[in-house]
């Protein structure tokens, strides 16, 4: 990828964790990066397509940070803070919530195709997590999903009040017991 490109992605992706979606504008972001907005235009023709975009690479590249979920062999633990190390690098490195919590609280106001992404950051993160329980407990596939998406929920949830309450030990809170649960 250019440059350029990767510098609008890095810009929108750090307005819309912070603005929202709505919140910002091609203007903005063309200004932060220090070009016009038609250059913004040219690689990306309208801001539906940054959002795709951003929402693309931040699924990706969170995924691939956590690697392959079928390797946690009766080891939830393991699997468990390692999702929730994952969340945890988003508040304290970047003091921000999730990109995709922010669109998925946004989702009846979004482009239908950012919506449509939004979508897939959440179903693939709870088929990680139903494959990485699933691999770790020999639970079965509905059990697994449940368990999935009460973690995903938990931690999306303990980001928003840290954030909203300026109290991180609230997500350490859900954190340490969400991984005290995967040890039952």
């Amino acid at each position: 990828m250019s440059g350029k490109r990767e510098e609008i992605l890095d810009v929108s992706e750090a307005l819309i964790r912070t603005s929202g979606f709505n919140g910002f504008s091609t203007r903005d972001v063309a200004d932060a990066v220090g070009i016009k907005a038609a250059s913004v235009h040219y690689h990306f023709p309208t801001k539906a397509d940054i959002g795709v975009a951003v929402t693309e690479r931040y699924t990706d590249r969170f995924l691939e940070a956590l690697g392959d979920p079928d390797r946690f062999v009766k080891d939830a633990r393991s699997a468990v803070t390692l999702y929730v190390d994952a969340f945890r690098r988003a508040l304290v490195r970047d003091g921000k919530l999730c990109l995709c919590a922010v669109l998925g609280a946004e989702i009846g106001g979004l482009p239908t195709e950012v919506g449509q992404h939004t979508r897939i950051f959440f179903e693939r993160n709870i088929e990680w997590l139903r494959r990485a329980l699933a691999a770790s407990s020999g639970a079965r596939a509905a059990r697994a999903k449940a368990d999935a998406m009460h973690i995903l929920a938990a931690l999306e949830g303990a980001l928003i009040l840290s954030l909203s309450l300026d109290d991180r030990s609230v997500f350490e809170s859900v954190g340490k017991r969400l991984i005290g649960l995967a040890e039952h």
